[in-house]
């Protein structure tokens, strides 16, 4: 009889391969699960940056986990790194919000307005209370032609002391959001708080819903359209946005 048949023979164990690609899938990943973005600032895939504004705005409070909700602490650091990257040509805000922390929204709009490169936003289905200064703070503004804007007086959460300096915070912060939407649209600033303190119009609630082809009307969003109109407006404005600078280096 064979010795052969004795002796078992032993295979080399098989050298798992690394896939690169598994880093990336995964890096993609923990983008969509923590800032809800499938490209950051510092992809070299695209030269625009597509920000998502959904759900409520969350601010100095933690809201709770069965809220859908974007986190300004992630949209800062973003617009701040496509300010800096050279890669990033121009930004695209998506949003689709209920609104949320006032100072919050406030704070994301004016970062998204002080960005020199072209900006355009887009609301789809809805840019209601806070998201209204976000959807006018880009240099180009662009609503569904279904999508809605709900106008309505500064609200507080919570306890309220009831002494004449409380209604004095509340009118002073309702003057801000004010000025920042007239300033950054060509709406009047007697026609917002016409939207805004009407009556009749909303339940249990002062205010307006403004639907998109009104919200042109106002001339508080500058044109009805969809993601192909805005993906066209930005390329146009970084086109020109790259002749300004040639023209300025010559």
């Amino acid at each position: 009889m064979s010795n052969h048949s004795n002796i078992m023979q032993q295979e080399e164990p098989a050298i798992p391969t690394i896939d690169p690609n598994d880093s990336k899938k995964n890096a993609v990943l923990e983008n969509i699960q923590q800032l809800g973005q499938t490209v950051i600032a510092t992809s070299d895939e695209s030269n625009i940056l597509c920000l998502t504004i959904i759900g409520q705005i969350e601010g100095h409070l933690i809201l709770p986990p069965q809220n859908k909700t974007t986190k300004y602490e992630h949209l800062i650091p973003q617009l701040v790194a496509a300010e800096q990257n050279s890669k990033i040509e121009g930004l695209l805000i998506i949003l689709n919000t209920v609104g949320g922390d006032v100072e919050a929204g406030l704070a994301i709009a004016e970062m998204i307005a002080s960005i020199s490169k072209p900006t355009v936003t887009l609301v789809l289905g809805g840019g209601h209370s806070i998201g209204v200064p976000i959807a006018v703070s880009a240099q180009y503004s662009i609503i569904a032609e279904s999508a809605t804007m709900t106008i309505h007086p500064i609200r507080l959460n919570g306890l309220v002391i009831g002494v004449p300096q409380t209604f004095e915070y509340l009118d002073k912060m309702q003057e801000r959001v004010i000025r920042f939407v007239t300033n950054h649209s060509n709406i009047t600033d007697e026609k917002i708080k016409e939207l805004m303190f009407k009556t009749g119009e909303l339940t249990r609630d002062i205010g307006a819903t403004v639907i998109g082809r009104d919200a042109v009307k106002f001339g508080l969003i500058n044109a009805v359209g969809g993601v192909s109109d805005a993906i066209r407006e930005l390329n146009k404005r970084i086109e020109e946005h790259k002749m300004q600078q040639k023209g300025v280096l010559q």
